[in-house]
């Protein structure tokens, strides 16, 4: 067991080598989000939005049942993402370098933090890195931690109840061909 995880870490450390980063004029775009009910308490300053949300910022877009944004007194926006009964949360986002990279993730609830811009995706996860609609490397476990900035990636897959480590993850990782030189 030690040394399938052992390989998973070289696995995960090669793929976060070989990303691009995300967008970063995302973090600089506001953030629009569509829902069929919204509440708003502006002393602590979390707004709760219910049916089919919708959330975009810039190149990112997150759906789900219900979501609740909170903001810090820096400004500093996060989400939590909860998927409708019977569903799975979804975000999407351009990454930058080629012109057609993206990052797609689904989970029955997500968390994102507008700080530090690390995704975190709870029961039932799934990552995916896309070139154009082609996925280039696609991880699944009970929890993913996805850090746009450093294109960072941490999976872990403890089913309730299970000891630590008795759980598995499962990674797809696409080899990187090179284009071949006229």
């Amino acid at each position: 067991m030690k040394r399938f995880c052992s390989l998973m870490l070289c696995l995960l450390n090669l793929l976060a080598a070989n990303a691009a980063l995300a967008e970063r004029a995302d973090s600089e775009k506001p953030t629009d989000i569509a829902a069929d009910q919204m509440t708003h308490d502006d002393v602590k300053q979390v707004n709760t939005f219910s049916g089919n949300v919708v959330l975009t910022r810039g190149t990112l877009l997150m759906k789900a049942g219900r979501v609740v944004v909170t903001q810090d007194r820096a400004g500093y926006q996060s989400a939590t993402l909860y998927a409708a009964p019977g569903a799975l949360t979804t975000f999407r986002q351009k990454r930058d370098g080629a012109p057609n990279l993206w990052v797609e993730g689904q989970a029955e609830r997500i968390e994102y933090d507008g700080r530090t811009e690390v995704v975190k995706l709870y029961t039932r996860a799934k990552l995916l890195r896309l070139e154009g609609t082609k996925p280039t490397d696609e991880i699944e476990g009970d929890f993913i931690s996805y850090d746009t900035r450093a294109e960072f990636i941490s999976v872990n897959n403890n089913l309730p109840g299970a000891a630590p480590g008795t759980g598995r993850i499962k990674a797809v990782i696409q080899p990187r061909i090179e284009p071949k030189q006229p």
